[in-house]
């Protein structure tokens, strides 16, 4: 029996009217929001923890039809010897949904191999459910044709942009890692076709990421795509016996196996966003998170931590293994991404284990392969919405960052202050809404834009959980932690607020413009329950000079 149930629906909804047509509401953070689009019904956000819809009402379901192994002494064997023969069984049909997994990060070759081999079949408006990468760069000329028409998941780079300036042609959706969960198992993400890229599996379609010349570390978020798509494809380039050892992906879900020179380079999985900073700034952000952290009393022996992979995060996890170094304090666990900054944490014993949905460089995919203490997770018990409890939920403190934070503590980390999508979601929200202690790191300003605004850009993570902003000019706590105030008042600590915090960075930037928008929405961002926290407008272009 499945772990939960998944729904199916109607994957390509129909268009209908442009942005005049459309009826709007107001979300409970006063975000405007349509009533409808694309003939997708839309639930406006109504606080963090309100979840307004029943979950899993689908029917329950494993991949493909009927068995590919009948009874005998014959050998499990999905195997199909080229792509021709796989994108057959497939049968991609334009207007479906076909999915991806991004462990490979920037070194993903899978998604851009399939949308090419599609769009030569003359295969278009498919939407990809997945996390887009810089790599990726090459799907624009296809979501300029009209090959690709919709993303749901993450955009980094060159898409997220192609998206904002309306090359996208439908309406994207922006998902949490736990939302992406959610959506799958409710049925508002029916996937037709999945395609999961693995470092190593065998010839019945078992599969890990941890083995193999690619191996990239966990391989856990293409599991509920597994459980749910209608057909099940995975493609290796470490193809070994049956029965693969450490399953990730279980092959009585797999129809389909396609043996390939090369899935892509795990070495890209490395990217500048998860490496440690060297700017003074950030690292005096970074030490005055873990000041917070151990002074207000949040750092104690066994509590539980997840540090983004953002430098900033990664510098406060340095600095704060300092002060646990020197108090004889140990964590029970760290929660989240890997790199080798918390492999070092856990061989050396200051945390005594590691429960990891995604690698970040290949000492963490060492240690997931070779250490019983470094744990691979799912996304159902490290985000599940809908799971009986969640490890995010278990959190003591989640160190995450911003593009930008509003007075009212509401957080952005979808778009710029010029309202270009280039970042993706991740477990962000998930981690905010499930840790005790949710903090924001982030200097006041980057290249002379202000982090701190009146009001974000974009909303993707409400201010009811977010507890704590650190910026080099001063720590702010939102009004909702008393408790978080009047610790920290004893400390000595830079206490500051974000309405002063705000004038004081306006002084030195001045007031930023604007971003001036069209009228067309061209993306959501759900709430990991479903309902839409903020829409996405196209980046208005700049007026002809006179």
């Amino acid at each position: 029996m499945l772990p939960w149930p998944c729904g199916r629906g109607a994957s390509s909804p129909p268009r209908i009217g442009r942005a005049a047509d459309v009826k709007w509401t107001t979300n409970a953070l006063g975000r405007k929001i349509p009533i409808e689009l694309e003939g997708r019904k839309l639930r406006p956000f109504a606080g963090a923890h309100a979840d307004p819809a029943p979950g899993g009402t689908g029917p329950r379901r494993t991949a493909g039809g009927p068995s590919r192994t009948p009874p005998g002494r014959g050998a499990p064997d999905k195997r199909l010897r080229t792509w021709d023969d796989l994108l057959d069984r497939m049968d991609v049909r334009s207007g479906q949904t076909i999915s991806f997994h991004h462990h490979l990060r920037d070194g993903d070759a899978i998604v851009n191999e399939v949308v090419a081999r599609l769009a030569a079949r003359g295969v278009r408006d498919l939407t990809l459910a997945t996390t887009l990468f810089a790599v990726h760069e090459r799907l624009v000329p296809w979501i300029e044709s009209g090959v690709v028409t919709r993303v749901e998941g993450s955009m980094y780079g060159p898409v997220g942009a192609a998206c904002t300036r309306g090359a996208m042609r439908g309406l994207c959706i922006l998902r949490s890692h736990g939302g992406r969960q959610r959506a799958i198992q409710d049925g508002d993400l029916p996937i037709d076709a999945a395609f999961i890229a693995a470092p190593c599996a065998d010839p019945f379609g078992n599969a890990n990421g941890v083995f193999g010349r690619s191996a990239c570390g966990p391989l856990t978020y293409p599991v509920p795509d597994s459980l749910c798509a209608e057909r099940v494809a995975v493609i290796t380039d470490g193809l070994v016996p049956f029965p693969c050892s450490r399953r990730s992906v279980a092959g009585g879900n797999v129809d389909w196996v396609l043996e390939v020179e090369s899935i892509g380079d795990s070495a890209r999985i490395v990217s500048g966003s998860t490496l440690p900073p060297r700017s003074p700034t950030q690292l005096l952000v970074a030490e005055l998170t873990a000041r917070f952290i151990q002074e207000t009393g949040l750092m104690r022996d066994g509590f539980s931590f997840q540090a983004g992979a953002g430098g900033i995060s990664l510098a406060a996890t340095v600095f704060l293994a300092e002060r646990m170094r020197a108090a004889g304090v140990k964590a029970s666990f760290v929660h989240g991404g890997a790199t080798a900054i918390l492999v070092r944490l856990l061989e050396e014993g200051l945390v005594g284990s590691i429960v990891d949905l995604q690698s970040f460089d290949l000492e963490a995919v060492r240690s997931c392969r070779d250490n019983p203490r470094h744990i691979e997770s799912t996304p159902f018990d490290s985000y599940g919405p809908r799971a009986a409890g969640c490890a995010a939920n278990l959190l003591d403190v989640a160190i995450l960052g911003a593009t930008e934070v509003d007075l009212d503590f509401n957080v952005n980390v979808s778009t710029h202050s010029d309202g270009v999508l280039l970042h993706g979601m991740g477990g962000h929200a998930d981690a905010a809404a499930g840790a005790a202690c949710s903090i924001i790191t982030a200097p006041s300003f980057r290249s002379r834009i202000p982090i701190v605004r009146e009001r974000v850009t974009t909303v993707s993570c409400p201010g009811e959980v977010v507890d704590v902003v650190v910026t080099e000019r001063g720590i702010a706590i939102n009004p909702r932690r008393p408790d978080l105030r009047d610790r920290a008042r004893s400390t000595g600590l830079p206490l500051v607020e974000l309405p002063r915090l705000l004038k004081d960075v306006q002084a030195i930037t001045g007031v930023p413009d604007e971003p001036v928008f069209a009228d067309r929405v061209v993306a959501l961002v759900e709430w990991r329950d479903g309902t839409v926290i903020d829409v996405i407008r196209q980046v208005a272009e700049p007026a002809a000079p006179a």
